[in-house]
């Protein structure tokens, strides 16, 4: 049964960086808007392929108990300041290089999921020195070309469709790694991914039809979380689990219960997963 509307509206906004703060940094020949909550040690959340920063919301507010917590809209997101869409994950990888850089952090945690978590691996073989800890959900090495995610990308790029779509809903649907209860949570996820431009999602589809980092992995020598949803359909997680057998000391966590958006489903599970990763490193430092 759905909330009513006050409440439901209620659950949206609370679900937000409201409490934060947002500014433009400059990145390249455009800029992206940056949202920042929190104090400590810094991480950085990289969204997926849609949704931007506000699908996040629930994780950082979880996360900016005890740490500053960094979100940003990826190139090609729609607004006054969009940026042209990239042509290669590379450069998604350089403008989160560059952004750390910008805003003066010293070696954060950067936390990638899905799409972001392949920005994230992107950049963690070619900069590692730029992060000092690697957190991931929903990602591996070599995205493996599916027949729904095809279907997915020409639909998106070939007919306009209305925010509503029953085809395209129900791909969200299995976000959920099934059906999910109809309720604000269900609806945040749609309402959110729709705030994404159609023919953007198209584009970043065909990014990771082209991405693989698979002979790179070695070249990542900070500590490493996977973590990975039991009912993630989308990347299931026993190639999340080799993704982290692939990566030298790399921890393997499994979010019971959860699918590929497990970050918002289970985001109490994982938030304890990153804390424990970055006391066990506080304490490291400590020795």
């Amino acid at each position: 049964m759905r909330l009513a509307p006050k409440r439901r509206r209620e659950w949206m906004m609370s679900s937000y960086f409201h409490e934060g703060s947002q500014h433009q940094v400059r990145l390249g020949g455009g800029w992206v808007e940056v949202t920042e909550m929190g104090r400590g040690t810094p991480i950085v959340l990289v969204p997926g392929l849609a949704g931007g920063w506000k699908l996040l919301g629930p994780l950082a507010h979880l996360l900016a108990r005890k740490h500053r917590v960094i979100s940003y809209s990826l190139r090609g997101e729609w607004g006054p300041t969009a940026t042209a869409p990239p042509a290669e994950m590379g450069e998604l990888a350089d403008d989160l290089g560059r952004l750390i850089e910008a805003l003066g952090l010293e070696r954060p945690t950067v936390f990638g999921v899905s799409f972001g978590g392949a920005i994230a691996l992107e950049l963690a073989v070619a900069r590692p020195q730029s992060m000092g800890a690697l957190v991931v959900q929903g990602a591996e090495a070599r995205y493996r070309t599916s027949l729904g995610a095809t279907i997915a990308r020409r639909v998106l790029e070939r007919f306009p469709l209305p925010s509503d779509n029953g085809f395209v809903n129900q791909f969200f649907n299995l976000l959920h790694g099934g059906k999910p209860e109809p309720g604000p949570l269900a609806d945040f996820v749609v309402e959110r991914c729709w705030e994404t431009d159609q023919s953007l999602m198209a584009r970043r589809i065909a990014l990771l039809e082209t991405f693989d980092v698979t002979e790179r992995l070695w070249r990542i020598h900070v500590p490493t979380l996977v973590l990975a949803g039991s009912r993630d359909v989308i990347v299931p997680a026993a190639r999340q689990r080799a993704l982290a057998a692939a990566i030298p000391g790399a921890r393997f966590a499994l979010l019971e219960g959860a699918g590929h958006v497990g970050f918002l489903t289970h985001p109490q599970q994982v938030a304890r997963r990153v804390r424990t990763l970055l006391h066990r490193l506080g304490n490291h430092s400590t020795c």
